[in-house]
């Protein structure tokens, strides 16, 4: 069998594909992660806004 050359030993080499699927499923995450804290901040933020126009409204 002969010697493989430096690029095909590189395109044959299949080590670095695990890393990148956990690359691309710990940014999915991140992403979701995110999304949520997103909307869970605006809700956050509709709630304390009601709050604050309540109590201002009553006098506090």
């Amino acid at each position: 069998m002969a010697d493989r050359t430096p690029l095909q030993a590189f395109l044959s080499d299949d080590e670095g594909t695990t890393a990148v699927e956990y690359c691309v499923m710990l940014a999915m995450i991140l992403l979701a992660i995110i999304v949520g804290l997103t909307a869970a901040g605006n809700g956050v933020l509709d709630w304390w806004t009601e709050i604050d126009t309540e109590l201002q409204s009553n006098g506090f």
